[in-house]
Formats: structure tokens, C-alpha cells, sequence
């Protein structure tokens, strides 16, 4: 494998300015950044980072496990101040960062002299820290932590909590490794993987690069670590309450492993951490192992939306092609997972089949994670309701809510990358950027009204003119693209989704780029048994659904689109504050029999009736009511 040169430019060197993402991410700034900190403390979060003595009683009860959800607060935190970096990357706001400031002051004071930091162990268990790495999520809280410390400092150039976060790094890794006396463990949830190769990309430091790689590669090997720490704390390891190691996919080593089974968020840092070191090491085998997982989930085990995981029980995935709507799981986090996924396995090859999935959970699975006023949240995200789906407030895992926002926050750095040779954009809808290419500053300058529309125009703007590589995204789901270069068209060339541009570039070039947005239908694979008989629709980037209050008479269930029916594209400025909907004329199922018998040898009246969707990412944030994505399909 040749390293691709590409690299995303980073969220704090890009600008948001198109109005899609501009409106969510002040959301995240005004609404959801102020409001989680101040749950994080309600739910005494942040309390348990000052280690009061004596311990208080346990906020969250221990389950039938003999767990409590408070051994991984520190993520939330970690999480929490990697969503205010990015936001403070945006818009600097001296009371968020009082709050992180005050927080990082807490993590300073409660940090051990050998570097050790966990609230959990350091205030209640400190003789059984690195005891049970398969349940209790240690090395999990460190890699938050570790993302924090490394955005808050990239946002800010404020190194304090990453100097905490360095020092707690060393005692990690001169706790685990292959050395005489090191344990040869790693996680239950993957995560420090990913927060390693970040701060050796930061800092150039390969020892921490190295121990990433120790982590991914000593995943699954035999003895089994999680078998002999289980027995060394006196448990008997087939008292193992998720039964099977796929769950957190330390069943097999992971350049073994083709299919994604096991808790899907855990799968997909996994994948992320994998790809990491594939572009890293250049190491072909380690790609080759990602490229067999990515083809699993996604020809089987992916939902339309983006979202992953079916099954509520492991919150993960179950068989090939098993995608309820109704029960569907599909957590707000394996979908921001996947993004992180696909953006990293993008870099590998610079392939836009990865963009595609990038953007897909982007707009749809991750997004509708997050209320529109920026305060309620889904921890699962359903592809059809009864109306009994409602956001809530705050959960006692409230892992979802910091994940959406720190992505949302974040979303600047998943649009651009640069090379020595050029610039490549990913995402459209409103970014700026400057980039150095061969020695020559150059200012880029991307304006849209996408998603909504597909008209895309980008300024090129050289100190001196100097010849590069522009490359262009064309989504999948974009046929008949067409591209300009000041007014001249040019003829489309893609490879691998990319329209490459070279020329010499001037000040003032300008590139139009025309991505048509007709409104479509999607069919699922037969074995998704599921959705025989049902259509979904897209637009663009956007998966859409029919929801009751635009729908009003009867449930959704009960709509059904004749397969002839035209559909067209319609702005409502009355739906929220404008968006795009589909419409077409449907029909509304009724009983046959008057009398509403259960059954009849009857078939149902097909009344017409207008069928309005919109953007699945929008829906249950109005009144409660019935949802579908898949609708069911008549021949007529």
C-alpha cells in the first residue's frame, strides 16, 4: 500500500459559513454546549472529579451485574470538553472556557503521582485500578480525556490538560505492553486507540503511535487476557454477562476478523483506530482486514439512514440483512462512529464510496440525534414510530449527547483535505479554507445552499498563480454532474468520485459545480425481509420519512406510495425554519368492510391522498406521532 498524501485540514484551520451546518453549529455553541455542562452537573458528573472523601452513595445503582454506569463519567467529560474545543474553534467564549479551565483544574489535583487519572478508582477503588479492563472502561475514560485535552489545546494553544493528559499516557504505557512485568491488556471499549494516534499526529511522538499499535495488535490473542484477569479477581469467566468476547470484538485478533459482529460503537473505534494505523504504518494487511469489515457492514448490515446496530440487547449487530424499523437500535454514537470510520478509511485511498457513507451518516443516522433546539437527544434512532419515540433530556448513559454535538461542532474538519499537490473537498455546504501547496498560500472559498440544493461555486484565490490538483467530490447518488471553470464548462472526468481539476490557478478562478438533486427511490436488498414491499426516498445527500403532522388523519402506517407516482421536490418555510420536502400524490389504506372487521375477504379502499416527507433527521421535533422511512409501495 502506497500512503496517500491527503490529509483533512484541521476544524480550527476551516471556516463554517453555509447556512445548513452554520445554523446547527450555533445551536451546539449557544443551546446544547451551556445546557450539557450544566447537566453534567445535575447528575453529579462533575462533583465526582473533586474525589470528595467520604465517597457519597452511588448516584447510579449497580445493575444485576454488578455494574454502575458511573466507572466511565470521565468520558462524558472527555467528551464534553472536546465538543466546547471545537465550538471554541468557531466562536472563543470566555464562560465555556472558565468551565473547562475549572474542570481541568480538578483533573490536575486528582492526578496520582505515577500519573495514574480516574475518578472512579482514585475516589472509591483505588487498590483495583487496571483490574478489570473488560468492564470498567479505564483506558475507555482515558482516550475521552485524551481527545479532550488535544482539541482544547488546538482550539486554544492552552497545553495545561494536555500536560495532564501526557503524563497519565506515560503511566499507561509503562503499565501495558510485551516488557517483562507490563500487563497485556487493552480495553473492553475501544477508544484510547484512536485518542493515541491523534496526539502522536499533534506532537510526532512515535512511542504513542507505538502503543496504539500494541492495543489494535494484542486485541484477541491467546491466552485470552480478559480470561486470565477474570480468574486473577476471582470471577469465574463463563459468569461473563454478554457470554461471548465479539461482543467488544476481542474474540479473534483483529487482522482475522471479516465480519462486524458485537457492540456496534465499540466496532467502530475498533475500525477507526485500524485504519489509523493502516495510513500510519502503511501496513497493507491492516487495510486489507478494514476493507473486509467495511464491505460487511455496509452491502449488510448498515441501515438506509446510516444508522448500525439492530438489536437493543448487545446494542450492536445481530446476522446479515437483519434491519428492523421499528425496533431498530442504531445509536446516535455508532452512527457519529461511522463517520469517523468512513472519513479515516477515505484517507486511505481517497475513494468518495467512503465520502458517500461519510456524508450518509452525517445528514441522516448521527443528525437526527440531536433535537432541533439543541437540548433533547436520541440514544436510539428508529426507522419507524408509533408515535411512543420521544427525545429525552438526559439518560444515565449520556454518551450520545456529547458525541453528536462534539461531530456536529467538528464538522469543519471532515469537509477539505490538502496535499503538496492539491486540495480535495469531501463535503459541501458553506467552507473556507487556506491551504499551503507548494510553498503557495492558497485561500478556497466553497458557497452553497447544500443540502438543499446542488449548485456549488468555489473560489480559488493563489498568493501566485501555481498549478494543483482540485478535486471534486460527486456523490453517488449525483447523475448528470456538471462542472465550469469560470464559466467555461470542462469536462468530467471521475475516478474513484473525484473530478480532478489541474490547471494553473489564478486569483479570482472560480469553479461552478452543479450536483442535480431529482428526488428518488431506494430499494433494500430482498433478504431485508423487513422492507419487501416498501420504497424509501432520498434526495441528495438526505433520507426522508413521512411523519403524522405533516401526514395528519391517520398513522403513517397507512400510507402508501404508488410506484408510478411522481414525486417532486417542494421548500417549506413553514417546516422549521425551511426545508426541503418531497411530495406525491399517495394513498391513504381504509377497511374495506364498514363495519372495520379485522379480516375480510376484501381488499382495503385506496383513498388518494398527498404524501409529504421530509428530511429524517428533522422528525420528533414537533408533536408526538407516527413515523415511517420505508413506506409501503403499490402497483397500480
Amino acid at each position: 500500500m502506497t500512503k496517500r498524501s491527503y490529509s483533512p485540514v484541521p476544524f480550527s484551520e476551516v471556516a463554517v459559513t453555509g447556512p445548513f451546518w452554520r445554523e446547527r453549529l450555533d445551536v451546539v455553541l449557544a443551546r446544547t454546549i451551556p445546557s450539557q455542562h450544566a447537566r453534567l452537573a445535575e447528575a453529579h458528573i462533575l462533583e465526582a472529579l473533586k474525589l470528595p472523601q467520604p465517597p457519597p452513595p452511588l448516584y447510579i445503582p449497580r445493575n444485576s451485574h454488578s455494574f454502575t454506569m458511573q466507572v466511565f463519567w470521565d468520558s462524558d467529560v472527555g467528551k464534553w470538553i472536546e465538543a466546547a474545543s471545537y465550538a471554541l474553534a468557531h466562536r472563543r467564549d470566555p464562560d465555556i472556557e472558565a468551565k473547562v479551565d475549572a474542570i481541568v483544574d480538578d483533573l490536575d489535583r486528582a492526578q496520582r503521582p505515577d500519573g495514574y487519572l480516574n475518578s472512579w478508582y482514585n475516589g472509591r477503588e483505588p487498590d483495583k485500578r487496571w483490574t478489570n479492563l473488560r468492564d470498567n472502561h479505564e483506558l475507555y475514560n482515558a482516550g475521552h480525556l485524551l481527545e479532550g485535552a488535544i482539541a482544547y489545546f488546538r482550539a486554544t494553544g492552552r497545553r495545561r490538560l494536555l500536560d495532564v493528559m501526557e503524563r497519565y499516557v506515560d503511566h499507561i504505557a509503562a503499565t501495558f505492553g510485551t516488557a517483562p512485568g507490563q500487563k497485556r491488556g487493552y480495553c473492553g471499549h475501544q477508544e484510547i486507540e484512536l485518542a493515541l494516534v491523534k496526539l502522536y499526529r499533534l506532537t510526532g511522538d512515535k512511542r504513542r503511535l507505538d502503543l496504539a499499535s500494541y492495543f489494535i495488535d494484542e486485541r484477541g490473542r491467546q491466552p485470552h487476557y480478559f480470561t486470565g484477569e477474570a480468574l486473577a479477581r476471582g470471577d469465574d469467566p463463563a459468569d461473563y454477562w454478554a457470554k461471548t468476547y465479539e461482543y467488544n470484538q476481542s474474540h479473534i485478533p483483529v487482522r482475522e476478523q471479516t465480519r462486524m459482529v458485537g457492540h456496534a460503537v465499540r466496532g467502530m473505534y475498533m475500525a477507526s483506530a485500524m485504519a489509523d494505523l493502516a495510513f500510519e504504518r502503511d501496513d497493507e494487511a491492516l487495510k486489507r482486514a478494514c476493507e473486509a469489515l467495511w464491505r460487511d457492514v455496509t452491502t449488510a448490515q448498515m441501515y438506509v439512514t446510516g444508522g448500525l446496530g439492530p438489536s437493543e440487547t448487545n446494542e450492536g449487530f445481530t446476522e446479515p440483512y437483519d434491519l428492523p424499523n421499528e425496533s431498530a437500535y442504531a445509536e446516535t454514537c455508532a452512527a457519529v462512529a461511522l463517520a469517523f470510520w468512513a472519513q479515516r478509511m477515505l484517507h486511505l485511498d481517497l475513494d468518495g464510496a467512503y465520502a458517500d457513507v461519510m456524508e450518509l451518516a452525517l445528514y441522516n443516522g448521527a443528525l437526527s440525534g440531536l433535537s432541533r433546539e439543541g437540548s433533547h437527544y436520541f440514544y436510539a434512532n428508529p426507522l419507524e414510530s408509533r408515535g411512543q419515540h420521544k427525545r429525552w433530556a438526559w439518560h444515565l448513559c449520556p454518551c450520545c449527547t456529547m458525541n453528536v454535538s462534539r461531530l456536529v461542532a467538528s464538522i469543519a474538519g471532515y469537509a477539505i483535505s490538502a496535499s503538496e499537490s492539491g486540495v480535495a473537498f469531501h463535503l459541501y455546504g458553506g467552507f473556507e479554507t487556506t491551504a499551503e501547496i507548494g510553498g503557495v498560500k492558497v485561500a478556497l472559498s466553497e458557497r452553497s445552499d447544500y443540502p438543499w440544493h446542488g449548485g456549488v461555486e468555489i473560489r480559488v484565490e493563489p498568493e501566485t498563480p501555481i498549478a494543483f490538483d482540485l478535486k471534486l467530490r460527486i456523490p453517488g447518488w449525483a447523475h448528470s454532474a456538471t462542472v465550469a471553470v469560470n464559466g467555461a464548462p470542462v469536462e468530467l472526468v471521475v475516478e474513484r468520485g473525484y473530478a480532478n481539476i489541474r490547471r494553473r490557478w489564478s486569483r479570482g478562478d472560480i469553479v461552478t459545480l452543479n450536483l442535480p438533486m431529482p428526488p428518488e427511490r431506494l430499494y433494500a436488498h430482498p433478504r431485508v425481509r423487513m422492507d419487501i414491499g416498501r420504497v424509501a426516498l432520498r434526495r441528495g445527500p438526505l433520507i426522508y420519512c413521512v411523519e403524522e403532522a405533516d401526514n395528519p388523519g391517520a398513522a403513517v402506517q397507512s400510507l402508501t406510495l404508488p410506484r408510478a407516482a411522481s414525486l417532486e421536490a417542494e421548500w417549506r418555510a413553514d417546516v422549521f425554519d425551511g426545508a426541503m420536502t418531497l411530495v406525491g400524490e399517495g394513498r391513504r389504506l381504509e377497511p374495506a368492510d364498514a363495519r372495520g372487521a379485522l379480516y375480510t375477504p376484501s381488499q382495503p379502499r385506496l383513498k388518494a391522498d398527498k404524501v409529504t416527507a421530509i428530511p429524517y433527521h428533522l422528525w420528533a421535533n414537533r408533536e408526538p406521532g407516527s413515523m415511517q422511512v420505508w413506506i409501503g409501495e403499490t402497483v397500480e
